[in-house]
């Protein structure tokens, strides 16, 4: 079931020789630090172009990348497919691409950004911190990890904020607490895991789950500003 608005894509960006595409939200002050936020496996929908939103107005410089060439669903199925035919270097390539356009980008401040994501993508934004080293100064993965469960997080310099779900069934609290002992071990850094008592993409009053949860949403919301503003400035 495609979603009927399509992707949010609004700006295009170099990418190993490429071009990738995006959504790029600006803050109303004109300038920011840089943030990455980083979809779930339903594409670059309109939940997280309205993240992307929700962050510029609280004053950074945003963008997500289209790591789907523009598909979207609302199909599980569909879902699933378009993230086991995603190739992990070209996702790799594509949020390169994204934080070299941040930084380049005369409304992003500072010599490092933030990288946020939901489900596949915060899964997506621990490897993009471990991949880019001190480019990214923060991570915010909600409700996901790296696909690979013994992944090697050398190389990760960022503090690290982690949202997970008490009733999440596919990522049981044992396997965050287990990532972040990795994460630990690698970086010589405490990440910070908060555990909700909520279920799956809680975050995202779009999803099909029934799992939305405006308390918890809140909360967690106002816990990753604070965080990355802590460290972003």
């Amino acid at each position: 079931m495609a979603d009927p608005g399509g992707s949010r894509q609004n700006v295009s960006f170099p990418s190993n020789g490429a071009q990738a595409h995006g959504y790029l939200a600006l803050p109303p002050s004109g300038s920011g630090p840089g943030l990455v936020v980083v979809q779930e496996w339903w594409g670059l929908t309109s939940h997280i172009a309205a993240m992307a939103d929700r962050f510029a107005a609280e004053g950074f410089t945003v963008l997500a990348p289209d790591l789907f060439g523009g598909a979207t669903t609302h199909d599980p199925e569909e879902a699933a497919r378009l993230l086991r035919e995603l190739p992990v270097e070209r996702a790799a390539r594509d949020l390169r691409g994204a934080v070299d356009f941040l930084l380049a980008h005369p409304a992003t401040t500072g010599d490092a950004v933030g990288a946020v994501g939901f489900c596949m993508g915060g899964g997506f934004a621990l490897v993009l911190a471990a991949q880019e080293g001190d480019r990214v100064a923060a991570a915010v993965p909600f409700y996901g990890l790296p696909r690979i469960p013994e992944y090697d997080y050398r190389g990760l310099t960022a503090r690290v904020l982690g949202h997970y779900a008490e009733q999440d069934h596919g990522i049981p609290m044992t396997a965050v607490d287990e990532a972040a002992a990795r994460i630990e071990a690698a970086s010589g850094r405490k990440p910070e895991i908060h555990f909700y008592p909520a279920g799956h993409a809680f975050m995202n009053d779009e999803n099909l789950l029934g799992t939305h949860d405006p308390e918890q949403a809140g909360i967690a919301w106002r816990r990753t500003l604070a965080f990355l503003r802590s460290v972003l400035g």
